[in-house]
């Protein structure tokens, strides 16, 4: 059975001295990523979150439908999407993809991953750390390894990252019931909503995820994402939005390993961040494993997970050429440039090098927990 603090005031603070083998600082993708990963390896895991497991999304809840069965997690799927449509104030181009996309609960999402883990999980808030010991509102918690999965805070690093004197885009949604959304995840790049960023419709059926996003931080996206709910005649309801990092920062701090947000692993130009958080979280989740299974000290795993970061480097810094240059090109050119890519051929080896940058075959079945069904 899996161990739940109170919440609010009657959380009792952490037993004195209280320790593990692994801490993990933050329960979304990237943390459930790592401690699924590590299912089984007899340490005593411990996820650190301020809200349950599945609680609060902060994205769209879309990812490649590869990587939601590579993960287990395919019971969490609302719609699967097999288009996307790209829509520019010159007209509409529509590709069919070599994979489709798929959206989700998120909540069922992050229930089955959870299941997968035999981590147990503690509410707190996370305020820092000193050495081998997180501080949080609760008291403190020292373990020989340190994951930092909390998102763009990066609350385990120092210096903090503060936007918006940072490489970090904004982006706000709106989730409207609408049963019309289509089969496409459907696109929108337009100076006329948002001069550098874009916007977006994702279809989840009967609910339809409608946002907008921009790659300069201090321009902000509410009114954006109005007017594209105006557009599509969908009523601007229940509002979510996050920052999100769109370049890569370094992958460990002293002692801590950075997953996800933290490290900056949300791919810049599409601002996609759930499948690199698996991906990076499952190549953080083996490098702790060896050193639990004594196959590895802990400066080797921080060297070889900063290896493994840095190698996507490249791939990282031509995506986000891309998103300085396509947000210039006059509206007629891009509206051009996607036409071309029309032919199937083209279609996918973009799209296959895309998904190629973060595989959904690195992905392996969870060892030591027997994956849950979870009801939508």
């Amino acid at each position: 059975m899996r161990r739940e603090t109170a919440r609010g005031t009657d959380r009792p603070p952490f037993t004195p001295g209280e320790r593990a083998d692994v801490v993990i600082c933050g329960a979304s993708f990237a943390g459930l990523a790592v401690a699924r990963e590590l299912a089984g390896a007899g340490a005593d895991v411990l996820l650190l979150d301020r809200y349950d497991v599945g609680e609060r999304a902060t994205s769209a809840c879309a990812a490649p439908t590869p990587w939601l069965h590579a993960m287990g997690v395919g019971a969490s799927i609302r719609q699967e999407l097999p288009y996307m449509a790209f829509t520019t104030p010159h007209g509409t181009v529509r590709y069919r993809l070599p994979w489709s996309w798929s959206s989700f609960d998120y909540r069922s999402l992050c229930e089955l991953l959870h299941a997968q883990a035999d981590a147990r999980f503690a509410h707190a808030v996370v305020h820092g750390r000193t050495g081998d010991t997180v501080h949080t509102d609760r008291g403190d918690v020292t373990a020989p390894l340190l994951v930092d999965a909390c998102g763009w805070r990066r609350v385990l690093a120092d210096p903090h990252v503060q936007p918006p004197d940072a490489p970090i885009s904004r982006g706000l949604e709106v989730h409207p019931h609408d049963r019309g959304g289509g089969d496409a995840l459907h696109v929108w790049v337009d100076r006329g909503l948002t001069r550098r960023g874009y916007g977006w419709s994702v279809p989840a059926d009967g609910e339809r995820r409608v946002g907008t996003l921009s790659y300069d931080p201090t321009k902000h996206v509410k009114e954006p994402t109005n007017e594209l709910a105006r557009r599509l005649a969908v009523d601007a309801v229940r509002y979510q939005g996050n920052w999100f990092p769109h370049r890569l920062r370094e992958a460990t701090e002293g002692s801590a390993f950075c997953v996800g947000d933290s490290a900056g692993h949300c791919f810049p130009l599409s601002g996609e961040g759930i499948r690199t958080a698996f991906y990076f979280g499952l190549a953080c989740g083996r490098e702790l494993r060896a050193v639990l299974e004594g196959r590895q000290d802990r400066a080797a795993a921080l060297r070889a997970y900063a290896a493994f970061h840095e190698a996507h480097r490249p791939a990282f810094t031509r995506a986000l050429r891309l998103q300085r240059l396509i947000p210039a090109l006059p509206p007629r050119v891009l509206t051009a440039v996607l036409h071309g890519l029309r032919p199937q051929g083209l279609v996918d080896r973009a799209f296959g090098w895309y998904l190629d940058q973060a595989s959904p075959a690195f992905a392996t079945p969870a060892r030591g927990a027997t994956p849950v069904a979870v009801s939508l």
